[in-house]
């Protein structure tokens, strides 16, 4: 999965707004950033095999480190943990919101992957293998971006006219990068595959940086939300 790991990002951020929008931007995608940074260490590996799944031709066979069970929960507890002592103010609270974030990744790719993620270190792999499905596997990565961005839409407002219409043109872009990841050429090679990843997962982040001080949270109380600057 890709965009619809941004879903659960918009709709954390409209249930707590005390939480940075960018900081769940990475969060969501944390096991991939590093995963990223370890395939081009050579520490995990990945083939391009195109065909070994209908959507996407990685060929995951080593990523214990950041795709196991066991170290996805290890990556959540650890975010969580350095989020509650960075930003103290905000609470333990937000801090186990960060890391729920983190392995929600892991949740989400095991509804896609083939079985390539493994329960505990590289051994006994799972995946439900939707990638094998295009139309039903990039349906969900757009229903779970859209649900998630709808919450964030509905209980915020712009500020600036950038604010109503980057939320748009990022949800636009976004399902254009989806259909790229899904229908498009396959990497050439496995390290620029994962610079691409590691460059786009901190693009996104600081996209949503600058959408996040374009919308405030609700002032009123408003059944329909207009796509105007608020006053």
């Amino acid at each position: 999965m890709f965009v619809g790991h941004y879903g659960p990002t918009f709709a954390a951020k409209a249930l707590q707004k005390r939480i940075p929008l960018w900081v769940l931007f990475l969060a969501v995608q944390l096991l991939d950033v590093f995963w990223s940074i370890f395939v081009i260490l050579g520490i995990e590996k990945v083939r391009i095999v195109p065909g070994i799944t209908a959507t996407n031709p990685l060929d995951l066979y080593y990523m214990p480190y950041t795709h196991s069970l066991d170290g996805a929960l290890l990556w959540a507890v650890a975010a969580g943990v350095v989020y509650s002592l960075v930003r103290r103010a905000d609470g333990w609270g937000n801090g186990a919101i960060v890391g729920v974030a983190v392995f929600s990744h892991w949740i989400l790719d095991l509804i896609v992957h083939r079985p390539d993620l493994p329960l505990y270190d590289n051994s006994m792999k799972v995946g439900l293998g939707l990638w094998n499905h295009p139309a039903a596997a990039f349906a969900l990565e757009i229903g779970f971006l859209f649900g998630g961005m709808y919450l964030y839409w509905r209980r915020t407002e712009a500020v600036t006219r950038g604010g109503c219409y980057g939320m748009l043109i990022f949800g636009v872009v976004m399902i254009a990068i989806q259909a790229v990841v899904f229908f498009g050429e396959p990497p050439t090679s496995d390290r620029g595959a994962a610079i691409t990843a590691l460059v786009l997962y901190f693009a996104l982040a600081g996209v949503a940086f600058w959408l996040e001080k374009k919308r405030v949270p609700q002032t009123g109380h408003r059944d329909v939300l207009l796509c105007e600057p608020a006053n």
